[in-house]
């Protein structure tokens, strides 16, 4: 049988088609060719679909049991949107350009009713619709750029309700271009126009232009709400940018950063899970895409969603990771709530997605029915379903139950397939599983609020032999469960809605899932009869653990002399493992190194401190042990290897992840490592990292990023020393992990001492680097347009030298980046200097008028530094034009050829829109240079005049309004 390619484990959500619409849109008869969809909006309540014959269809989402109809003699419905803050009112934009808003009086079980008409964008078509978060107003804007809002007055307003409204419809402004998205929030409208986006805050009607760079097209922009445990964090802008990049930007419209997803979306396409047909994965790579996303609408937490031609992309940009995409052709519309998308395609038809998380994915699909598209999505997916989270929510069981649902005549193929993801679940932690079921066979426990356990016997049970089974395992503990209630379900289903980073910390959190953390209520027994039972019960804990490692050496001796230690100090309650100054001289090998010894006593004696813990005694309840599971199973590892004479690098041979470490599967090992943490400071996981390194190489160091700070940046480089490429990759690596913000904070607090920056930063400009040969000529300065090559640590060099750090640090690192020619680096560290004519020397050399024009302050700001930079486009265009004589003025004057060379009359247009055409004539007439200038230059001087005077008419025209409306509300 041919290997069916298997998606990898760091994709584990997926877009679903649960239900399909199909018998709801012909019932609407919205399928025909006259009528068809032509709008869509989501709410919590309603999913709306607009009609070309003008229809307004609202179905209550809840069984599609309600439907509303609305109808409009003005035309085809263009544009619908639900005020998600109250769901009785609902805006319609028809084709005539008029916008309709409705009051269903779905509360007081009345019929629905215009409310409003506006005609303010009559002839003209409405582009979007957005409603005020808290407010009743609707903002439109239209073809033409102009965009306005409509304040609703209603009976449910009470008194406010019989207030005069001069001026229910408010002009909010008149953009460059075609309204392409509006978004809402906090009292801030978002406007995205064909060229740029703006920001307006409507309360004190102030406008900003986020960025300078202008754009050419459909590109979208959203709000980026924070997380309900965010602080005071202000919310975030995503704005679309060419090139499959986003802004990202700040509440108040200031750039922050430009995420770049273009290479991430070289990775193949995930399949979307759909009743319509077998779910298809090809595994190979495609070329990285440049996408222009029309649309960036918010999608559940820390997830943005946009779409193309081609398919459906969500992304998690604070972590600059494509969460998935798949390829759904022909797209209109997509209207989203929480993790649920409507997508309306070009054809009228509507097809409804989920975001899940694979395995909730499968197990709807089981509860449905559909056994065999359950069954290959486990298989595809199969990377996902083996990690530990996947297991709890699907279990071994239920895959067994799947593959037994499965036709063996005609799906073989598809039953071996999903036997061999069977033969990869071992029950989860079962060793674990067994030593609780040896514990709570012989009794039940809460945990007071002072940490103390009280426990209760179990008379008549089994015993530990008896009851070690995985169904009997789980029928106890479900058992147990019923006792208290439980809330597990709730996050359960909660985790639909969260981020996939939330997931994993989720996931990390509940790893190890104990009883010893579960509060029960019952009376506390005899306490003779409790310690027995919890004597028993550890007793057995330690026996089926050391059979478990049964790899070590352990001599009968030592075997004995352990159990007898247990059997004199638990009826004593003198629990304390920690041997003696002269037990420990016995207990030490002679063969050991002074460093190594003192090593393994203070791990010895940290462990032991971890699994045990002293409390008073009480007449209602027993004082015993506070167990934990991971310092009992170090602790009898560690201390059974130190009283057999072993170094640590013996103990991790004869370890659990030694044994795993035979095999050639990497992320079994580290998730074993994973499991049995948390490690802290403990030499051991170092001594695995080791190994590890030492068997995988650099593939290896990246995922050791989980494990810090327990492993940290300095241990890396020492095991790495001989090769610092794969020492950067291991640093570039944890830097990415965390938020954009957060990264400075990371990295400040790893340059420990401030000396390892320039080491780091060496290294950074040394590896995955283009030639210096290609950035740097023969008389030391830039090469044109090399600040453009790529560079591999290009954002950890930029971090690097963006910290904070004294004068001479950064001089340093200005040296580096210009000996290696890391341009960029360079300019900001000039700048940041106050180096400026140094700055702008470099610019001319690298010859981009963008650099002149950046939000970094390398634009000229005095008249002199303006001078300068004229002098210098002066010179190097009389040299560009002797080297290429051929290509006459077009490339030394700056013409259309060449619109982002630094030349003479490329300056002066960036002078004149600076400082105003009226007053860069004159200096550029002081510095001899008009001759230089072509009829370009003056007509784009004329329409900055004639821009100026119509602004300046406009702000006179807006005052004169405002003056006449104060004079009236006094009259």
């Amino acid at each position: 049988m041919a290997s069916v390619p298997v998606i990898p484990d760091s994709y584990n959500h997926v877009l679903a088609e649960l239900e399909c619409l199909d018998p709801l849109l012909s019932a609407l008869r919205l399928d025909s060719s006259r009528l068809k969809c032509t709008c869509i909006d989501v709410s919590k309540r309603w999913l709306a679909l607009g009609s070309s014959g003008g229809g307004l269809n609202l179905i209550q989402k809840d069984g599609w049991k309600q439907r509303l109809f609305l109808t409009h003699k003005e035309g085809a419905i263009s544009r619908v949107a639900c005020c998600l803050h109250d769901e009785d009112y609902v805006a319609v934009a028809t084709s005539q350009g008029l916008v309709v808003v409705w009051e269903l009086n779905q509360e007081r079980r009345g019929k629905p009713e215009r409310i409003y008409v506006s005609s303010e964008h009559k002839g003209r078509k409405v582009t979007a619709l957005c409603w005020d978060t808290a407010a009743l107003r609707v903002f439109v804007g239209d073809h033409v750029g102009k965009v306005s809002a409509i304040k609703i007055n209603t009976s449910k307003q009470g008194k406010a309700a019989a207030t005069f409204v001069m001026f229910p419809v408010q002009i909010i402004t008149t953009v460059d271009s075609r309204v392409v998205q509006l978004d809402y929030l906090d009292g801030r409208l978002l406007i995205s126009s064909l060229t740029r986006t703006y920001l307006c805050d409507t309360e004190r009607e102030k406008f900003w232009k986020i960025g300078n760079k202008e754009r050419d097209g459909e590109f979208g922009a959203c709000f980026f709400p924070v997380g309900k445990n965010s602080g005071n964090q202000q919310p975030l802008i995503y704005c679309a940018r060419p090139g499959s990049r986003m802004w990202e930007v700040n509440f108040d419209g200031e750039v922050q950063s430009t995420h770049q997803f273009k290479q991430l979306l070289s990775s193949p396409p995930l399949p979307v899970v759909t009743l319509r047909q077998d779910p298809h994965y090809t595994g190979s790579s495609c070329s990285p895409q440049s996408l222009s996303f029309p649309k960036l609408l918010y999608l559940t937490e820390h997830c943005v969603v946009t779409w193309t031609e081609r398919g459906i992309y969500i992304f998690l940009p604070q972590s600059l990771q494509v969460l998935l995409w798949s390829e759904v052709k022909d797209i209109q519309d997509i209207a989203v709530h929480k993790s649920e998308l409507f997508c309306l395609h070009t054809n009228g038809k509507v097809v409804h997605l989920s975001l899940l998380l694979v395995d909730r994915c499968v197990e709807r699909l089981m509860r449905r029915g559909f056994w065999t598209l359950a069954a290959r999505v486990s298989c595809l997916f199969q990377n996902s379903i083996v990690s530990c989270r996947a297991r709890k929510n699907l279990p071994l069981d239920k895959l067994k139950h799947l593959k037994s649902q499965l036709d063996a005549s005609t799906q073989q193929d598809l039953i071996v397939q999903l036997e061999e993801l069977i033969a990869k679940l071992e029950p989860l932690d079962s060793a674990c599983s067994s030593r609780r079921s040896s514990i709570s066979s012989h009794e039940s426990f809460s945990v007071l609020d002072s940490g103390i356990y009280r426990v209760i016997s179990r008379r008549g049970s089994q015993s530990d032999e008896d009851s070690c089974s995985l169904h009997s395992q789980t029928f106890s503990e479900d058992e147990r469960l019923k006792e208290f209630p439980a809330h597990h379900e709730d996050e359960q289903l909660e985790l639909e809605n969260v981020s996939h980073a939330s997931v994993v910390v989720e996931a990390d959190r509940n790893e190890t899932f104990l009883p010893f953390s579960i509060p029960l209520s019952f009376r506390s027994p005899s306490p003779l009869v409790s310690l027995q039972a919890v004597k028993e019960s550890v007793s057995s804990f330690v026996r089926k653990t050391t059979e478990k490692i049964g790899t070590l050496h352990i001599s009968p001796e030592s075997r004995g002399k352990h159990e007898a230690k247990d059997d004199e100090q638990l009826p004593e309650l003198t629990l304390n493992p920690v041997a003696s100054p002269q037990e420990e001289k016995e207990l030490e090998p002679q063969n050991c190194q002074l460093p190594e010894e003192d090593r393994l006593r203070d791990l010895r004696a940290a462990t032991a401190e971890t699994m045990y813990s002293e409390s008073p005694r009480s007449e209602s309840s027993v004082c015993i042990p506070s167990l934990s599971l991971v310092g009992l199973r170090l602790c009898l590892e560690i201390n059974t290897c130190i009283s057999s004479g072993l170094s640590i690098s013996e103990i991790t041979c004869h370890s659990p992840v030694a044994l795993a470490m035979e095999s050639e599967d990497m992320l079994k090992i580290l998730k074993l490592l994973h499991d049995l943490g948390p490690w802290d400071d403990s030499p051991l996981l170092l001594a695995h990292a080791q190994r590890l390194y030492e068997k995988f190489g650099e593939t290896a160091l990246r995922p050791l990023i989980k494990f810090h700070p327990s492993i940290l940046p300095s241990d890396i480089k020492q095991l790495c020393r001989n090769d610092p490429a794969h020492f950067l990759a291991y640093l570039d690596s944890l830097v990415k992990s965390k938020p954009e913000d957060k990264r400075p904070f990371l990295l400040r607090s790893l340059l420990q001492p401030e000396s390892v920056r320039l080491d780091w930063l060496c290294l950074a400009v040394s590896h995955d680097a283009p030639q210096r040969a290609n950035t740097v000529d023969e008389e030391g300065n830039p090469r044109p347009r090399s600040h453009l090559f790529t560079w591999g640590y290009s954002q950890l060099i930029l971090l690097l030298i963006k910290l904070p750090a004294d004068f001479v640090m950064k001089e340093k690192m200005a040296d580096i980046c210009k000996s290696h020619g890391f341009w960029p680096g360079y300019l900001f560290l000039c700048l940041e200097l106050d180096r400026r004519i140094e700055a702008f020397t470099n610019i001319v050399h690298l010859d981009d008028l963008s650099l002149l024009n950046g939000e970094d302050g390398s634009i000229p700001e005095t008249i002199e530094e303006w001078k300068f930079v004229l002098h210098l486009a002066q010179n190097h265009s009389t040299a560009s034009h002797q080297h290429s004589p051929q290509n006459g003025n077009a490339v030394s004057n700056g013409g259309p050829s060449c619109p982002d060379c630094i030349t003479v009359e490329n300056v002066a247009l960036l002078l004149a829109k600076a400082i105003g055409p009226n007053r860069a004539l004159p200096l550029l007439q002081e510095c001899g240079l008009t001759l230089e200038l072509s009829e370009r230059f003056t007509g784009v001087c004329e329409i900055l005049r004639i821009a100026e005077k119509r602004q300046r008419a406009l702000i006179q025209s807006m005052l004169e309004r405002c003056d006449r409306f104060l004079w009236s509300q006094q009259a």
